[in-house]
């Protein structure tokens, strides 16, 4: 990977704080004036008008930043087309479906309201890789200079794209009206971008559904809610009497369920449930799986023990895709709820997901308590060291106790330490089958990480 070369990009597109630096008009409008660069290069007939998607979620700040890349497209010659407020996979779906250059997501996914970020998806309805990323970059520094008398692209908005995608992922099993009847289903929708298709979804599907913090104000999304508050859905889900609960992050490509006692699931359980369904239907190709390197170890036991087996991949969802393009896989997904059901979709997508793991809940007969019983966890100690500056792993003071406590887990356990892709986040992960041990161990870690870089 060519990541630690790029500036702006991260995991998942460029982010931080909207309103400060990358995040500002004036670098937008050169983004989106390389980005067109690069893609007008690519495109296969100069003769058809090209036209961008463009999608956000609901942060007060999506509107500035829109406007800033739509001039930045328009002054290249590119019409854009805006989608509105609609999850990050309706952006890939609509994407590819319309025959668009490229699709543009305005979203800082599960960050708080206050940061922002655009990820790009290509024609194809994929994430972009390194290497167009880096082309990208470079054409900010020096972007090409409209020549007078260019042709101009026009703003429109795209009509019905939330209606498009709701009708799209109901098509993609079945359109069944009864496939979900009588299942009650507690839904937060973390004030973002799925408050109104989530929802309708399930409800199409006929489901009853309980939806909670779907009312956003620009400034609500994620507060306190949504999946990266897990206990959240929990509570709704024993004060509501709920058979089980849908959680979703900003952008809702990531979902987490909560099991009818009141007890969340984490993406390692609902990839085991997912993959040992469909090993058992046969449509698992290569009884294959592939999840990222800081899944449980637990995860890797459970597909095994059914003839199957875990490819591991780098964090983030973009190199989940690209293991499981490389290897013509078709089910894939992260530790933190990110669920790539690639005979439906090209990237990670919450309700795609929910609505195929409730359908093969249903189908055992059995409720999500029992359901989730398909895996055993090993112990882990995760903390998130929050920093000010990233210097190379090795050069921590830390780095020698990890060493040790790798050295004493051996073949039983394993340590993993990175910096996040979109925060000032030091991640640290340590697991093995003494769960004091390694707790002990992560506590007394971090604590001299903090001490060294932390803020």
């Amino acid at each position: 990977m060519s990541e630690q070369k790029r500036q702006f990009f991260g995991t998942d597109g460029i982010r931080g704080k909207a309103n400060v630096y990358p995040l500002v008009p004036d670098f937008v409008v050169k983004l989106g004036q390389s980005a067109a660069d690069a893609f007008l290069s690519r495109r296969p007939d100069s003769r058809i008008w090209p036209t961008v998607i463009i999608g956000k979620d609901t942060r007060q700040s999506c509107d500035m930043l829109e406007s800033a890349i739509a001039a930045g497209l328009t002054s290249r010659g590119i019409d854009v087309q805006l989608a509105g407020v609609v999850p990050t996979p309706a952006v890939a779906m609509l994407t590819k479906d319309t025959g668009a250059l490229f699709g543009i997501v305005i979203s800082a996914s599960h960050n708080p309201f206050e940061d922002n970020g655009i990820k790009f998806f290509g024609p194809d309805g994929y994430k972009l890789d390194d290497s167009l990323e880096l082309e990208i970059e470079r054409g900010i520094a020096s972007p090409q200079a409209t020549v007078d008398g260019a042709p101009v692209g026009r703003i429109s908005p795209l009509e019905g794209a939330a209606e498009r995608y709701i009708d799209y992922v109901c098509r993609a099993v079945g359109g069944d009206r009864d496939l979900l009847k009588g299942l009650v289903i507690a839904l937060d929708a973390a004030n973002g971008a799925s408050y109104h298709t989530s929802e309708a979804i399930l409800h199409t599907l006929g489901a009853t559904v309980l939806p909670t913090h779907h009312h956003p104000s620009g400034i609500n999304i994620n507060l306190d809610c949504g999946c990266t508050h897990p206990e959240v859905i929990e509570s709704i889900v024993r004060e509501t009497g709920a058979r089980v609960g849908v959680s979703h992050d900003g952008d809702a490509d990531r979902v987490i369920l909560c099991d009818e006692t009141g007890s969340v699931l984490d993406g390692d359980e609902l990839m085991a449930i997912a993959a040992l369904s469909m090993i058992e239907a046969g449509t698992l190709t290569d009884k294959t799986l592939v999840a990222t390197i800081m899944s449980n170890a637990g995860l890797d036991e459970a597909i095994r023990a059914a003839g199957g087996r875990v490819v591991r991949a780098g964090v983030g969802d973009r190199y989940v895709i690209e293991a499981m393009r490389a290897g013509g896989y078709n089910l894939g997904g992260e530790q933190s709820g990110h669920f790539i059901f690639r005979d439906f979709n090209t990237t990670g997508d919450g309700i795609m997901a929910a609505v195929q793991l409730l359908i093969m809940i249903r189908k055992s007969g059995k409720p999500l308590s029992e359901v989730r019983q398909v895996m055993t966890k090993f112990p882990q100690a995760q903390r998130n060291i929050r920093v000010l500056r990233k210097p190379p792993l090795g050069d921590l003071a830390a780095a020698e106790r990890l060493a040790k406590v790798e050295e004493t887990l051996g073949s039983a356990g394993r340590v993993l330490l990175r910096y996040s892709g979109t925060e000032s986040l030091l991640r640290l992960l340590i697991e093995g089958r003494d769960a004091d041990y390694i707790n002990r161990e992560a506590d007394a870690i971090a604590e001299a990480i903090r001490a060294e870089i932390g803020a």
